[in-house]
């Protein structure tokens, strides 16, 4: 046990201690934007900056094998969903008219995607909020 400022705190196992300081030079307002985004994450500079760093380095890395699999499913439907409508546009233009079914279902097609990224985004800001919260 360590004792700071008269309270006791238990150090742990030397892999958990963090004796290493790393110092990094900011602007005031860059210093400023840094502090509110640790607020904002429940979370101190210190820790809020571990957890960057981390992430940065790649030992503890944002976007998992599975994110990765899964954006990658979802760029594939992207693209094969912009080919479709380059084939109607091409269509529309040979023929002078627009195919309003194949336009429509290329639009449910678009929303569905939308709605999968954004679902995406939000569990991966969620999932970043809880690792900082634990940095």
């Amino acid at each position: 046990m360590a004792v700071t400022d008269g309270r006791s705190q238990s150090l742990g196992p030397a892999e958990a201690r963090k004796e290493r300081v790393i110092h990094v030079r900011l602007a005031v307002s860059e210093h400023a934007a840094v502090e509110h985004a640790a607020a904002a994450a429940d979370m101190t500079v210190s820790g809020f900056m571990r957890s960057l760093a981390l992430e940065g380095a790649g030992i503890q890395p944002f976007l998992t094998e599975d994110d990765r699999t899964i954006l990658d499913i979802l760029a594939s439907q992207m693209r094969a969903i912009g080919v479709n409508l380059n084939q109607l546009t091409r269509t529309a233009n040979r023929a002078g008219q627009i195919d309003a079914d194949g336009v429509s279902s290329a639009l449910i097609d678009i929303q569905q995607i939308v709605v999968a990224v954004a679902m995406e985004l939000h569990c991966y800001s969620v999932r970043a909020a809880r690792r900082r919260g634990a940095a």
